[in-house]
C-alpha cells in the first residue's frame, strides 16, 4: 500500500518531469554548495564578525543586547500551536525570532544552552499538525526559523532531533508550497512573494542533502518566482505597499539573495533589478524629522531600527543609509531592536561590512521622489533638525495592495508636530473576526467602509462625497526644487472619473518653512461639492475668520488659510468612526471646508498652511 508520503513525492517528481513546475535553470546540482552551516554565516565566519564587532562600541552593544536577549529567551514557555483567527502568523513570527537570536547566541559564545533551547522550540514547532498554509506567510517564516536553526545548529543537534526538524521542514514547510491554491504566492507581486519564497529557499537549502534535486528545482523556482515582486521597485526605488510592508517584503527578499550569494557566490542578477539598489533611500525618505513615518496604506506611524538597511549599506556602501538607522538606535533606551526577528542581520552585514554607525553622511538631497505603483515624494527643510518641517505626498491607486483610498494625501510635520497626518494601519483580525470581507479591493467592496480605508479619511479631496475610483491611477507628474521651493504636481482626475471633468493638485514647501496646497479644479454643468479634508493632531482649532483657522498643540500654532473663488464652510470634525468593527482613533480629530463650485469653470483652490509666526514671501508656490 502507498503511503502518503510516497504517493506526495512521487507526484512531484510526476509533475516535474511533465514541465508542469519548469522554469529556468539557475542552479544546477553539479554547483558545489558548503557544508552545514552554509546560510548568512559559514562554519568558521564566526571569529572575524566577533573581531568587527567587538572594534565598535556600537555593534558590540548590539551583539551584547542580542546575547541578553536569547538569555532571557531561554528561560521562556515553549511556543504552541495558537491560532489568532485564521493566522499562525504571530506564532512563526515569534518562533522566527527566538530560534534566530538563540543559534545567533549558541555560534557567537559556544554556549550549549542556547542550542537546547532552540532544539526545544524546534521540535515543538515540528510537532505542530500543520504550519498553516491556507495563510502561506506563517509556513514561510517557520520554514525559514527552523531552516536557519536546523543549518546553523547541525552538528550541536541529536540525530534525532535532527531528522525530526529536517522531516517537518519538507513535510510542513517545501510539500504544502506545491498545492496551488496555497502558493498562489508564486504568482503575487508583493510580500507574499517574497516572504514565502524566502522562507521556502531557506528550507530547501537547509535539507539540501537529503532533497538534492527537488532543492535544485525549489530554488530554480523561487529564484524565477521572486522577480515578480521585485519589478515593482522600478524605477526609482519606491514600495508600492508602503514603508512597514517595505520592511516586511524587503528584509526577506534580502534574507533570500544573501543566503543565495553565500552559497551560490552570485545573486543571479537580482540585484541589477531596476530600483532594487534605490529602495535603501526610500525607507529613509519615509522617515519623518520626529521619527514617524510617512503610514500611508496599512502602514504604522513608527520608525524604529531596521537590520535590513545594513544589507543594502554593504552592496552600496552608501553612509546616508546610515544616518537616520544612528538617531533610531540612539532613541532605543529600551533596546527595543532586539524585537525584531531578523536582528542578527545587523550584525552580520553592518558590523560584517567593517563599518560602524557613528561613520555615517548627513544625505545631502531634501527631496526624494519615486513612481512605480504607488508614487510618493518626500520633502523636508533638513535632516538634522528635528523641529524641520517634512512635506510627504502619496499618488497611485486604491488597487495596489494594501492601499487605502488615499491618492493624493499629504502629510505636514513642522516643529516636532504632526499637524497633518495618516491614520494608517487597521487591525485586520478585528475587522475579519466581525465578517468584513477585507481583501476584496473591487469599487464596491466592504473594504471601503472601513473608516481608515474610505477617501473621506484621508488628506485629499472627495466630490459629492463619493469615493475615488479603484480602476485609476495617478502619478507624480512634475516635480520642482530650487531654494526657495520644493513642488510636485499631478493629474487627479481619472481617480475623480464621472465626478467631475478634471482635477490637479500641487503641494510645495516653500521657504523651508510652509506647505501650500494647490488645487486646480475643472467643473461641468453637474452640481459639484468638494470636501477638502486634513486629519491633525491639533488639540484645538479655532476659526477666526471665514477662511483662517488656527491649529493649538502642546504650544504650538499652526495658521491654515485658504483662497477660494467660491464660499467655504469649514468643519471640524472628530474622528470617532460609526462602525462597530472600526477601532478608535484617539487623540485627532479632522479639520477642512466644503465648498459649491461653479459650474463650467477650471477654478483654483489654495490652502496655506503656516507654521508659528510664519508670513509667506512673494513665491508663487506652483504655477498649472
Amino acid at each position: 500500500m502507498i503511503t502518503r508520503k510516497i504517493f506526495v513525492a512521487v507526484l512531484i517528481v510526476f509533475c516535474f518531469a511533465l514541465g508542469l513546475f519548469a522554469v529556468p535553470e539557475y542552479v544546477n546540482e553539479s554547483m558545489k554548495i558548503p557544508s552545514h552551516p552554509r546560510l548568512l554565516l559559514l562554519k568558521g565566519e564566526e571569529n572575524a564578525l566577533l573581531k568587527k564587532i567587538n572594534k565598535d562600541l556600537y555593534w558590540k552593544d548590539v551583539h551584547e543586547c542580542v546575547l541578553e536577549e536569547a538569555t532571557r529567551i531561554v528561560g521562556l514557555p515553549v511556543n504552541g500551536r495558537i491560532l489568532t483567527g485564521r493566522r499562525l502568523l504571530s506564532v512563526s513570527r515569534e518562533n522566527l525570532r527566538r530560534i534566530f537570536i538563540l543559534s545567533y547566541a549558541c555560534r557567537m559564545t559556544g554556549q550549549k544552552k542556547y542550542a537546547e533551547r532552540a532544539e526545544q522550540e524546534m521540535l515543538a514547532a515540528a510537532g505542530f499538525s500543520d504550519w498553516n498554509p491556507s495563510h502561506f506567510l506563517d509556513v514561510g517564516e517557520m520554514t525559514m526559523a527552523l531552516a536557519i536553526g536546523y543549518d546553523w545548529l547541525y552538528d550541536k543537534l541529536p540525530r534525532s532531533s535532527r531528522e525530526k526538524i529536517r522531516e517537518a521542514i519538507y513535510e510542513k514547510g517545501i510539500q504544502p508550497s506545491y498545492n496551488e491554491s496555497d502558493a498562489w504566492f508564486l504568482k503575487a507581486e508583493h510580500n507574499w512573494n517574497q516572504v514565502c519564497n524566502a522562507g521556502i529557499a531557506y528550507g530547501a537549502l537547509a535539507i539540501y542533502e537529503d532533497h538534492t534535486s527537488e532543492a535544485v528545482k525549489l530554488l530554480n523556482r523561487s529564484l524565477e518566482s521572486i522577480r515578480l515582486a521585485m519589478k515593482e521597485y522600478g524605477p526609482d526605488g519606491a514600495y508600492p505597499e508602503g514603508i512597514g510592508y517595505w520592511d516586511y517584503g524587503t528584509s526577506f527578499n534580502v534574507m533570500f539573495i544573501a543566503a543565495v550569494e553565500k552559497v551560490y557566490k552570485t545573486d543571479f542578477g537580482m540585484n541589477e533589478t531596476e530600483g532594487f539598489m534605490e529602495t535603501g533611500m526610500y525607507s529613509q525618505a519615509m522617515i519623518t524629522p520626529s521619527f514617524h513615518t510617512f503610514s500611508y496604506a496599512d502602514n504604522g506611524p513608527n520608525a524604529s531600527f531596521n537590520p535590513t538597511v545594513c544589507w543594502f549599506y554593504s552592496k552600496t556602501q552608501n553612509p546616508a543609509l546610515f544616518y537616520l538607522q544612528k538617531g533610531l538606535y540612539e532613541r532605543d533606551s529600551s533596546k527595543r531592536f532586539v524585537r525584531d526577528r531578523l536582528i542578527p542581520v545587523s550584525l552580520i552585514f553592518g558590523a560584517g561590512s567593517g563599518t560602524s554607525l557613528r561613520d555615517v553622511a548627513e544625505p545631502t538631497k531634501l527631496v526624494w521622489a519615486g513612481q512605480g505603483p504607488s508614487p510618493v515624494i518626500t520633502m523636508r527643510s533638513s535632516w538634522s533638525d528635528p523641529s524641520a518641517s517634512f512635506l510627504g505626498f502619496k499618488l497611485g491607486s486604491p488597487s495596489v495592495n494594501h492601499a487605502h483610498m488615499d491618492v493624493g494625501s499629504f502629510i505636514f510635520e513642522a516643529e516636532g508636530i504632526r499637524w497633518a497626518f495618516d491614520f494608517g494601519a487597521e487591525n485586520y483580525h478585528r475587522l475579519e473576526s466581525r465578517g468584513v470581507n477585507l481583501w476584496d479591493r473591487s469599487q464596491d467592496s466592504q473594504r471601503w467602509d472601513v473608516f481608515r480605508y474610505r477617501t473621506e479619511s484621508h488628506n485629499t479631496l472627495c466630490f459629492n462625497d463619493k469615493p475615488q475610483s479603484v480602476s485609476a491611477a495617478a502619478r507624480i507628474d512634475d516635480v520642482i526644487e530650487t531654494e526657495k521651493k520644493m513642488s510636485a504636481m499631478s493629474d487627479l482626475s481619472a481617480i475623480y472619473k464621472a465626478q467631475i471633468l478634471g482635477v490637479k493638485r500641487a503641494v510645495s514647501l516653500v521657504d523651508k518653512k510652509y506647505v501650500v496646497i494647490q488645487d486646480q479644479l475643472n467643473v461641468g454643468s453637474q452640481f459639484t461639492k468638494v470636501r477638502w479634508n486634513m486629519l491633525t493632531e491639533a488639540d484645538k482649532i479655532t476659526f477666526t475668520s471665514i477662511n483662517t483657522a488656527i491649529l493649538e498643540k502642546d504650544g504650538k500654532k499652526l495658521q491654515m488659510k485658504v483662497e477660494a473663488p467660491v464660499p467655504i464652510r469649514f468643519y471640524r470634525k472628530d474622528t470617532t468612526p460609526v462602525n462597530t468593527c472600526d477601532s478608535p482613533n484617539e487623540g485627532s480629530q479632522f479639520v477642512g471646508f466644503e465648498a459649491d463650485l461653479e459650474l463650467n469653470k477650471v477654478q483654483q483652490i489654495t490652502v496655506w498652511l503656516m507654521p508659528g509666526e510664519t508670513v509667506p514671501d512673494t513665491v508663487v508656490p506652483y504655477s498649472f
